[in-house]
């Protein structure tokens, strides 16, 4: 061998050492953390599902005729629904965090502890809308979890998940946080931490540990086209679980922070459009005047870039933040308008347990107007009354280009073009008359009961 392939070889083997010297180790710490993390078992019982009308078994031949006999359920008869998952225990006195999702209509939880001893559970309260759950059990001097600050979590960092997928109690499964933030359907008020550990079912509320062993989220969903572990899973992060658990056991319910508004993400053009360096912040599409943010003197087109002292990067930053924060609490946020950057004080109320949706009737514009390709008409007064504004034109339909290249749609609302009300058809010839042609224009659009910015180019 010449000297320059020792050379090669010795160059490989001491990377390969170092590599390996760099990987983690996770006995000690799966030995530490493991009883802290239990087994959860739940029964349901289920009344028989009947056909909405028996067969003639006197009619039907001998086989199918012990078919339908040995399977119809008699008068007395259940069927006992079962479900598995994990958890992990908060408190030396008994409590333990786990998904909503495992608990769910359970007649008994039965949770199963590391030395193999078991508790009848109590669902102090749930969670719906985070997913999560806190139960009681009747016991003391347990082994408690740490739980990290979820917040100093960062993307590539090493984790670890301890759980029961398909009932196999307290497998370890290990990998990186993938991606912070994630918004996930269809609710908006957790910021999911993404990972690549292979969760499974059965692990749905186990902790996510760190290297230093502390708990830095639940172990919540994961992506998948097969039912199993495809190398998308999602954790909802420990701050927000004990925000919910704090509440779950002083309260039973949850009381979530509410602005207002219907936001969407800032792109490149609509950045340009509302003067911004670079496309960040949630972009106001509509704000209820009798809401928080409405009272508040925040309005259409704004863009929220920072929310009680943190930073908006992207529009599915905003939910979450305001979700933590306790209604009756005023809080800063900053605002651009107009190219300009104001900060307003905003006292933020309770979210509702119900959203008001509304519908768009199929009335017809008693005239039209051929503008900008696209044909529009007054706003009737019952659709303005049945949507809640107090101006708009409605399309009637799309000829061409500006209007199609910006995604307008007959039958949106327009309520705003460039900054400006439109509240009239003679409104709306003005704005378009004066409006710039070396830029993208911001123009604000009623669609469905909902309010959305797009962008129109004349030039187009």
């Amino acid at each position: 061998m010449s000297l320059l392939a020792h050379a090669a070889s010795a160059v490989f083997l001491m990377i390969s050492v170092q590599v390996q010297a760099a990987l983690p180790e996770f006995q000690d710490l799966v030995e530490r953390v493991a009883p802290s993390v239990v087994n959860i078992a739940t029964r349901s019982e289920k009344k028989p599902e009947r056909l909405q009308q028996a067969p003639d078994l006197d009619q039907l031949p001998p086989f199918f005729r012990e078919f339908f006999e040995r399977g119809l359920p008699g008068p007395s008869q259940e069927r006992e629904g079962r479900s598995l998952g994990s958890g992990f225990i908060v408190s030396a006195d008994g409590y333990i965090l786990t998904n909503n999702h495992v608990v769910e209509g359970a007649d008994t939880v039965l949770v199963r502890l590391n030395d193999r001893r078991e508790y009848q559970a109590q669902i102090v309260g749930t969670d719906p809308r985070s997913d999560i759950a806190l139960l009681k059990i009747e016991a003391e001097q347990l082994p408690v979890v740490r739980l990290a600050d979820s917040d100093k979590v960062r993307a590539g960092q090493w984790v670890i998940a301890i759980g029961s997928p398909f009932g196999f109690d307290y497998s370890v499964t290990a990998g990186i946080v993938s991606a912070l933030g994630r918004s996930l359907p269809p609710e908006n008020y957790v910021p999911f931490i993404q990972t690549d550990v292979a969760i499974n079912p059965g692990n749905s509320g186990g902790p996510l540990f760190n290297l230093e062993g502390e708990v830095i989220g639940i172990n919540s969903q994961i992506f998948t086209r097969s039912g199993g572990f495809m190398g998308l899973s999602f954790a909802i992060p420990t701050n927000l679980v004990m925000n919910v658990a704090d509440q779950l056991k002083s309260d039973g319910i949850v009381k979530r922070g509410w602005l207002g508004v219907l936001i969407q993400e800032v792109n490149r053009e609509l950045a340009l459009s509302f003067g911004l360096k670079k496309p960040m912040g949630a972009l106001i599409a509509q704000a209820s005047a009798s809401g928080p943010a409405g009272k508040a003197g925040i309005k259409a087109g704004d863009v929220v870039v920072a929310f009680n002292g943190k930073i908006v990067d992207r529009s599915s930053d905003l939910p979450p933040m305001v979700g933590l924060v306790k209604p009756g609490t005023t809080v800063p946020v900053d605002i651009v308008r107009a190219g300009s950057q104001i900060t307003l004080q905003v006292t933020i109320e309770q979210l509702p347990d119900s959203k008001e949706v509304v519908g768009r009737n199929e009335s017809q514009p008693d005239k039209a107007l051929n503008i900008i390709g696209m044909v529009v008409g007054q706003l009737p007064d019952g659709l303005k009354q049945e949507l809640g504004l107090n101006n708009g034109v409605l399309i009637k339909e799309i000829l061409g280009n500006p209007a199609r290249a910006a995604g307008l749609r007959s039958g949106d609302v327009v309520t705003q073009i460039g900054g400006d009300l439109v509240d009239s058809l003679t409104a709306l010839r003005g704005i378009v008359k004066s409006l710039p042609k070396d830029r993208p224009i911001p123009i604000l659009v009623v669609r469905g009961g909902d309010s959305t910015f797009l962008t129109l180019r004349l030039g187009r």
